[in-house]
């Protein structure tokens, strides 16, 4: 008995990591085996817990041919960045599109004189923005931030911490495109700086979330 529990664990465990994708920023040629077009001149740096890429806010720009949630019918996307003080007021900083549509899911910021706040969108079938600009954070700092579905409600994150949540009805899309540090046609440029993403194909609670940074 103790076996079969062993295996049926082990079997869940894989089964989760097989519903998972990260992706690290340490690398302006590849992340996560995806070859990466650039644009502008993002740069490499150094942070307390790992490399991160770093965008100017003025056509700095990554590309990759694929949609990291492509089919999932519920999912969790998470995000550890660092949103700088000084950008344009709304910037679009990462955007999964499907092909042939205007289907997407996208992180976005509003940045005020006091600090920023979260933007999630997603649009396939239905569509809804999440934002709430009395919850304000302070800029140049890092955060964990998140936006899950779970089959009826769509809901977003800052560091573990319920934003907005909303009644939504979404299609699983299709296969498509990935922009990170603009949206996918070239505007809303992103100033700031993104070490890691996380997807997964299925509604995590905040205790499961990544870590929040330090």
């Amino acid at each position: 008995m103790r076996v079969l529990i062993l295996f049926l664990t082990t079997c869940a465990v894989l089964a989760g990591q097989q519903n998972r994708t990260t992706w690290v920023f340490d690398s302006l040629k590849s992340i996560s085996g995806n070859a990466v077009k650039v644009l502008g001149d993002p740069k490499l740096i150094d942070t307390p817990e790992g490399k991160a890429v770093e965008f100017d806010g003025d056509g700095d720009a990554l590309f990759l041919d694929v949609h990291p949630l492509a089919g999932a019918s519920s999912f969790s996307w998470e995000v550890i960045f660092r949103p700088d003080g000084d950008g344009a007021r709304e910037q679009r900083f990462f955007h999964l599109q499907e092909n042939g549509s205007q289907n997407r899911l996208m992180f976005e910021t509003r940045v005020l004189e006091g600090g920023w706040y979260l933007d999630a969108f997603a649009n396939s079938g239905e569509s809804k923005a999440l934002m709430v600009p009395e919850k304000l954070h302070p800029a140049d700092r890092w955060y964990h931030i998140a936006q899950v579905y779970d089959g009826s409600e769509y809901r977003s994150y800052v560091n573990g911490e319920l934003q907005m949540e909303a009644p939504l009805k979404l299609k699983p899309q299709g296969e498509g495109r990935t922009s990170v540090g603009v949206r996918i046609n070239l505007v809303d440029n992103f100033k700031g700086a993104i070490r890691l993403t996380r997807f997964s194909r299925r509604a995590l609670s905040p205790a499961e979330f990544l870590p929040p940074p330090k």
